[in-house]
């Protein structure tokens, strides 16, 4: 089973984000953090096969977790920045290689290369059985 860790402010969003996650694809198990600080003790505890983080949070913004992840061991392709900013800005912010993808959260073209990466690992967590 493939774990997804999501890391946003907006709870409505993680909401229906984790509604859709699982029922579109139920061999991935989702664990949503409100709290950034909650979202680091995850990372250390919890093995985690995607984080899926926002950009702008109060407390802890999302560079600090991708920087905390990576300082961990976790691979940078396997890390996806949301944000409400256009892509443009997001892409200057994160060059390519930052991390897997940086994506706009509201943009239906963005939200369809969400749906690509979960569903690969979907079917990756099938093939493990």
């Amino acid at each position: 089973m493939g774990k997804i860790l999501i890391v946003d402010d907006d709870a409505p969003f993680i909401g229906a984000l984790t509604d859709k996650i699982r029922a579109l694809y139920p061999l991935l198990e989702v664990v949503g953090c409100t709290d950034p600080l909650e979202a680091l003790t995850a990372l250390k505890e919890q093995e985690i096969d995607l984080l899926l983080v926002d950009l702008e949070m109060p407390m802890l913004d999302g560079t600090k977790i991708l920087n905390f992840a990576l300082s961990l061991g976790m691979d940078k392709n396997r890390i996806v920045i949301l944000s409400g900013r256009d892509s443009d800005y997001l892409h200057e912010q994160f060059p390519m290689g930052t991390c897997l993808a940086v994506l706009n959260k509201y943009e239906a073209k963005q939200k369809a290369v969400l749906d690509m990466i979960f569903s690969s690992m979907h079917r990756k967590a099938g093939a493990r059985g």
